[in-house]
C-alpha cells in the first residue's frame, strides 16, 4: 500500500473538519454536511487516530480545534477548493470552461461589466464567475485564476499582468459646495477633502502636481469608490474621482470640476494572474480579448 493511501484520511472527515474550523459548533457541521452529530463525531474521531495528533480541545459544552489542526484546516480548506474547481472544469469540458475572477468593485462594475456582453457573444461556452476583493491575495491560498488590480505588477508579485487602462482622476464637488466655480488649489485645500482608503497619497501627489506643497489635509476616508461618490454627491466634500466613474455625473452637472486643473493620472489597472501555473483556456481567451478592450481604452481621445 502506497504511503498516500496509508496517510490520506477519508474526504467526508476532512470535509468535517474543515467545517468545524468555520462554523465553530459540531452541531452546525452536521446540519451543514446533512450528518447527525454522531457521525459528525465519529468522522472527527477517526481522522484524530489516523493523523496520530491531538486534533480537538474537548469541554462540556463545545468542541474546539488546536491551534495545529486549524493550520491543518487551513490546508484541507485549500485542497478542497481546488478539488472543487477541478471538478468543475471538468463538467464544463465539452464547452469553453469557467473562469474564476477577483473583481475590484467600482472599476469591476463599471469598466469591466458593461464590455462583458461583448465576450459573451464571442465565446458563450465560457462561464465567468466574479467575486469582490479590495487587496492583492495569495492565489495559492483562494480560490481564483486571475484578478483585476490597481497599482504597479510588481505590488503582486509572483503574477504576471496585462495592463488594461490608467486611472485618471479629477477634483469633483457638488455644485452646492463651488457657488462660484472652480477655484484655485490654494483654496481647494480650505475645502472638505474626501479620501479613499486605497489611494491614501492621491491628494497630496495631486497637489504636488500643480506646485503645491499642502501640508496637512484631514478629511473623512471611505474604503470604496461607490461610497465616496455618493459623498460628494451629498456635498460632504471634494473628491478626487476617476473619469470613468464620473462620466454620468459630470455631464449631468450632479458633480463639478472644483478646479480647472487637467485630470491626473495616480496610476493603472490590470488583469493579474499566478505566474506558478499555465493560465487555463477560459483564462486564455478572457485575456486575449482584455487586451483587445486595452487597446481600444488607448485609442480614445483624451
Amino acid at each position: 500500500m502506497s504511503l498516500a493511501r496509508r496517510t490520506l484520511p477519508p474526504l467526508t472527515a476532512l470535509r468535517a473538519l474543515e467545517a468545524l474550523d468555520r462554523l465553530g459548533s459540531a452541531t452546525a457541521v452536521a446540519e451543514e454536511l446533512n450528518l447527525t452529530q454522531s457521525a459528525v463525531s465519529r468522522q472527527l474521531q477517526g481522522l484524530e487516530r489516523q493523523l496520530g495528533a491531538r486534533l480537538f480541545l474537548r469541554d462540556r459544552r463545545a468542541l474546539r480545534l488546536t491551534a495545529e489542526a486549524r493550520l491543518y484546516a487551513a490546508t484541507v480548506r485549500e485542497a478542497l477548493d481546488l478539488l472543487t474547481r477541478g471538478a468543475l472544469a471538468l463538467s464544463l469540458e465539452g464547452g469553453g470552461g469557467a473562469l474564476s475572477l477577483a473583481i475590484l468593485p467600482s472599476f469591476g462594475m463599471r469598466w469591466l461589466v458593461p464590455r462583458l456582453p461583448d465576450f459573451t457573444r464571442r465565446h458563450a461556452d465560457v462561464t465567468v464567475n466574479m467575486t469582490t476583493r479590495l487587496r492583492p491575495f495569495s492565489f495559492a491560498s483562494e480560490p481564483f485564476d486571475a484578478a483585476l488590480h490597481f497599482g504597479a505588477p510588481q505590488d503582486w508579485p509572483g503574477t504576471h499582468a496585462l495592463m488594461l487602462m490608467a486611472e485618471r482622476a479629477r477634483p469633483l464637488a457638488a455644485p452646492g459646495l463651488l457657488p462660484d466655480g472652480p477655484v484655485t488649489a490654494e483654496r481647494l485645500r480650505r475645502l472638505p477633502l474626501l479620501h479613499i482608503q486605497s489611494r491614501p497619497e492621491a491628494w497630496r501627489r495631486w497637489f504636488q502636481a500643480q506646485g503645491s506643497d499642502p501640508g496637512p489635509l484631514p478629511g473623512p476616508s471611505f474604503d470604496q469608490f461607490t461610497t465616496i461618490l455618493q459623498a460628494a454627491l451629498h456635498g460632504l466634500g471634494v473628491a478626487l474621482l476617476p473619469d470613468y466613474l464620473t462620466e454620468t455625473e459630470r455631464a449631468t452637472g450632479l458633480l463639478r470640476p472644483a478646479t480647472t486643473a487637467p485630470p491626473l493620472s495616480l496610476g493603472a489597472y490590470h488583469l493579474v494572474w499566478p505566474a506558478t501555473r499555465p493560465p487555463g483556456a477560459a483564462l486564455r481567451r478572457f485575456r486575449d480579448w482584455l487586451a483587445l478592450q486595452a487597446e481600444e481604452e488607448d485609442a480614445l481621445p483624451r
